[in-house]
């Protein structure tokens, strides 16, 4: 099987010096606002004053503040991407596709519980903008690949999107918060799925 690159968050063209400084101070003043008065204080006004730039930069930059609030989101991926491309297994290399693939969504539950904040954030300031993340992306790439090992006679494409849709923070704060649904009736209900795309169809006999 010919090897796919998997999309790595937080490879780019190569930046000037100037432009990746600015670059790392806007991310830093985000996290700093982030991390004292919550995500909903993120405004391209208060990072850039943070930041001690002009707004126009930080919207050269990032656009808007969803795009902003994905970027730190992408910033802190890398190291989960190590992981599940080149770690130990199961999340990593040398396991059963099905085994890494339950590692992988029980991790991807277990990083929106963490980080639900500003997840939830950068959802509701633009709803579909997580598709175009580098991190959607990626993951979205792993799972498909996953699935076609899995699964050869099926579209990977479309089953990776569909096994990924769960994964949005407003639905994990509803089970968690609303529902009382704790972290391990979640890993358990997500190997139920799994388990119930494995097992065939019942016979009619």
């Amino acid at each position: 099987m010919p090897r796919t690159e998997l999309p790595v968050t937080g490879q780019a063209l190569p930046e000037r010096a100037d432009a990746a400084r600015n670059r790392r101070k806007i991310l830093d003043a985000t996290a700093r606002l982030i991390a004292e008065q919550g995500p909903e204080a993120v405004t391209m006004n208060a990072v850039a004053h943070a930041a001690g730039m002009g707004v126009g930069t930080v919207y050269r930059r990032f656009g808007d503040v969803s795009r902003l609030l994905f970027a730190v989101l992408d910033d802190g991926e890398q190291r989960f991407q190590q992981a599940f491309m080149s770690g130990p297994p199961p999340l990593g290399p040398g396991a059963p596709p099905a085994e890494r693939l339950r590692a992988f969504l029980h991790t991807v539950a277990d990083r929106i519980i963490e980080q639900g904040a500003i997840m939830r954030a950068a959802e509701s300031a633009s709803p579909g903008a997580r598709y175009q993340s580098g991190a959607y992306l990626t993951m979205h790439t792993h799972v498909s690949l996953l699935l076609r090992e899995m699964r050869p006679e099926s579209d990977p494409t479309v089953l990776a999107h569909l096994l990924l849709a769960p994964f949005v923070p407003s639905l994990i704060e509803h089970l968690t918060v609303d529902c009382g649904v704790t972290e391990d009736q979640i890993k358990a209900g997500i190997d139920s799925l799994l388990e119930l795309r494995r097992r065939p169809p019942a016979s009619s006999g």
